[in-house]
């Protein structure tokens, strides 16, 4: 089973000129993703403890405590894929 399917339940991207992707990781193990990204990424602001923004490999994020994370202007679902695996790893 890849880093990927064990840890996300769903990725949907949204309407709109920006082009955001959201993922939902799976509730038995969001903990454990938050975690992980809380410790590889940059982060650049939090808001109440709510929401939390990142910067990883250029790429700026926002993740929220209920387990999803809006990823914006990532140029393809290949490279989503590569920035989720370098995080969850």
């Amino acid at each position: 089973m890849s880093v990927i399917e064990d840890y996300v339940a769903g990725i949907e991207g949204t309407c709109g000129q920006e082009g955001s992707v959201i993922v939902t990781f799976k509730y038995d193990k969001k903990d454990e993703a938050l975690a992980s990204i809380h410790k590889r990424a940059k982060l650049k602001n939090s808001i109440s403890g709510v929401i939390f923004e990142f910067v990883f490999q250029g790429f700026s994020f926002r993740v929220f405590p209920t387990g999803k994370a809006i990823f914006s202007s990532v140029p393809s679902k290949e490279m989503l894929i590569s920035i989720l695996k370098s995080l969850l790893l």
